[in-house]
């Protein structure tokens, strides 16, 4: 009986880090599939520190609400993106887009006493609706208590303080911690830590969590890899967004200004993979700075070896976005078309947002792909 036993992996100090990319975040899913194969059916998740950031937040949390048995989140994670729709996500109909847009515009004119509504582009409410139904904050809890999992925590930036904050769910042993710019703040888990740590600036709407306001936590987290650190993670599994470069028209026109579409695609790219390389850049110093100084002295200091293992996609979302274009509504074409966004435009700002099952399927089929072609590295590096 003794080998049928769940193996839990509480005690391995392997993180897992899930960064934001809005619809890109499928790509996530894929990759966690594949490391499925590797793991018998049995198994708990083999990551028992997990971080989130955006809509790699969501993806971190319904992954820790299984974190008894791996397959199940995988499945349950893979079946909630394939039947994906815009529509989920956040209200895509003519009448609801533009009503929401007209509310915003004569809120502004609404004197500072009066209660007002956060402004934003799009109205991310049946986003909240489906994380209530989908995700059970109560297993985290509980997986907790049973060993198969030591901590999560979903990062979102305050607009109050200008700080990064990461809430973070685990056991008693793990202090709340406070640096430039960024804490740790241990709370119990609800459906607006999640909408706060995906609300992209502009597009969805900040969320108000006791007295501030909060917003998508790519924004200023300039330490990605320090929630997983803080909570006690000694390697750090990393799945980015981060892809090749690959216009849509081989001839580019780089003597016309960029649209603002294309500004805010470029804006995106930046907040959601730029401050993950700076902080791998840190770490890798760190780490060789470590291996210049004697086991015994080492001691000595507060530095830590951290080993990391990133993943990226190795074909261009941008790309497969473009060609599911017509699948968005004709609403949101209009405001795509009107930024300067259209088809064949060269702004990544589509891929962010096309919440589309075939668009999210495929993104699904990318990340196993990649993952599976790695099997034996990551295998090595998760020892399994």
């Amino acid at each position: 009986m003794a080998g049928k036993q769940k193996k839990t992996y509480k005690d391995g100090k392997t993180g897992l880090l899930l960064t934001g990319g809005g619809a890109t975040a499928a790509y996530q899913v894929g990759v966690l599939k594949a490391i499925s194969k590797f793991l018998p059916r049995n198994h708990s998740i083999p990551f028992p520190i997990i971080t989130g950031t955006s809509a790699g937040a969501i993806n971190a949390t319904t992954i820790a609400c299984y974190a008894s048995c791996y397959h199940l989140g995988i499945r349950k994670l893979e079946y909630v993106w394939n039947n994906l729709h815009t529509s989920k996500i956040y209200h895509s109909n003519a009448s609801r887009v533009f009503g929401h847009i007209l509310t915003g515009i004569i809120d502004t004119y609404r004197a500072d006493y009066a209660a007002k509504k956060a402004v934003s582009l799009l109205n991310n409410e049946p986003l909240r609706q489906l994380l209530n139904q989908v995700v059970d904050f109560r297993r985290i809890d509980r997986n907790i208590a049973q060993g198969h999992l030591s901590a999560i925590a979903l990062t979102a930036s305050s607009y109050t303080s200008g700080d990064s904050i990461s809430f973070y769910q685990a056991d008693k042993s793990i202090t709340p911690w406070k640096r430039a710019k960024r804490r740790g703040v241990q709370t119990t888990l609800h459906t607006d830590h999640l909408l706060a740590s995906s609300a992209i600036p502009m597009i969805f709407p900040s969320v108000k969590i006791k007295k501030q306001h909060y917003g998508d936590g790519s924004v200023n987290q300039l330490s990605p890899l320090s929630p997983a650190i803080h909570l006690g993670a000694k390697r750090v599994f990393i799945i980015g967004v981060a892809q090749p470069i690959q216009h849509v028209h081989q001839a580019v026109d780089f003597n016309s200004p960029p649209t603002t579409a294309e500004i805010a695609g470029h804006l995106m790219d930046t907040v959601f993979t730029e401050a993950l390389n700076s902080d791998l850049e840190r770490l890798q110093r760190i780490n060789r700075t470590l291996s210049l100084i004697e086991p015994e002295q080492r001691q000595e200091t507060v530095l830590k070896q951290i080993d990391t293992f990133l993943i990226n996609p190795s074909k261009n979302f941008h790309v497969i976005a473009n060609e599911h274009y017509e699948e968005l509504r004709w609403a949101l074409r209009v405001i795509l078309r009107l930024m300067g966004g259209g088809k064949g435009s060269d702004s990544t700002l589509l891929s962010y947002i096309l919440f589309e099952q075939n668009y999210c399927k495929r993104l699904i089929n990318a990340g196993f792909e990649d993952g599976m072609k790695q099997e034996q590295q990551i295998r090595e590096f998760l020892q399994l």
